[in-house]
C-alpha cells in the first residue's frame, strides 16, 4: 500500500511541478492542488504513507478518489492541453488520476478502510477543508477558480462544487445504506 501511494504522490507532485513551469512565469502557488481531482490524489497519498488504518481521510476520500480516477481517464477534458497526450501535465495528470483509483481499489482489497455510517462526519469535514481551502486560494493568488466553486467542472452544466456536494453527500448516503442493508443481511443480530 505505502508503495502505490508513494508512486501516486510522485505522479501527483509531477503533475503540480508541471503546472508550476507550464506558463512563461514561474507560478509557484500552482503547486497547491486546487482541484478536487489534484487535492484528493495527494491527501489520499499522504493519508496512505503516513495514517493509520481505516483513518478518517479514506472515509471522506475513497469516493472521490474512485469516481474521479475512473471518470477523468474515460473521459479526460484536458487531454488537448498539449501537442501530443505525452505533454508532461497532461499524461502526468491521467498517471495520477488512474492511481488514485487504484489505490481506492487497493484500500478495499486489502480491508484498509471499512465503510461504516458511524463515520460520514469525515465528508462533511472534508468538503469543508475542499472549500475553505478553495476560498483561500481565490483570495490569496490570481486564481480566478480552485474546487470548481465559480465554473462548472463540464462547461455548459450546473456542476459547481455547490451543486456537486448534495449529489455526493446523497451517493454516499446511499451507499452507507446499502453496506449496513448488507452487513446486517450478513451478520443477523440474535435475538432471544
Amino acid at each position: 500500500m505505502k508503495g502505490l501511494a508513494a508512486l501516486l504522490f510522485i505522479a501527483i507532485m509531477t503533475n503540480r511541478l508541471s503546472q508550476v513551469f507550464r506558463y512563461a512565469e514561474v507560478r509557484w502557488y500552482c503547486v497547491i492542488p486546487d482541484s478536487f481531482c489534484g487535492m484528493t490524489s495527494l491527501a489520499l497519498a499522504l493519508s496512505v504513507l503516513f495514517g493509520k488504518k481505516d483513518n478518517c481521510a479514506y472515509h471522506f476520500l475513497w469516493l472521490l478518489g474512485l469516481f474521479g480516477g475512473i471518470s477523468t481517464v474515460i473521459y479526460a477534458t484536458f487531454v488537448d492541453q498539449g501537442p501530443t497526450i505525452f505533454y508532461l501535465p497532461t499524461i502526468s495528470g491521467l498517471v495520477h488520476h488512474s492511481l488514485s483509483a487504484t489505490v481506492v481499489i487497493a484500500l478495499f482489497m486489502f480491508r484498509q478502510i471499512h465503510i461504516t455510517y458511524k463515520k460520514w462526519y469525515c465528508t462533511f469535514f472534508g468538503f469543508t477543508a475542499y472549500m475553505t481551502l478553495g476560498a483561500f486560494l481565490m483570495a490569496t493568488f490570481p486564481i480566478t477558480d480552485a474546487f470548481h466553486i465559480v465554473e462548472p467542472l463540464l462547461s455548459d452544466t450546473p456542476l459547481t462544487a455547490w451543486v456537486m456536494a448534495p449529489m455526493y453527500a446523497f451517493a454516499y448516503a446511499l451507499i452507507l445504506g446499502i453496506t449496513e442493508l448488507c452487513r446486517k443481511r450478513k451478520y443477523p443480530r440474535v435475538t432471544e
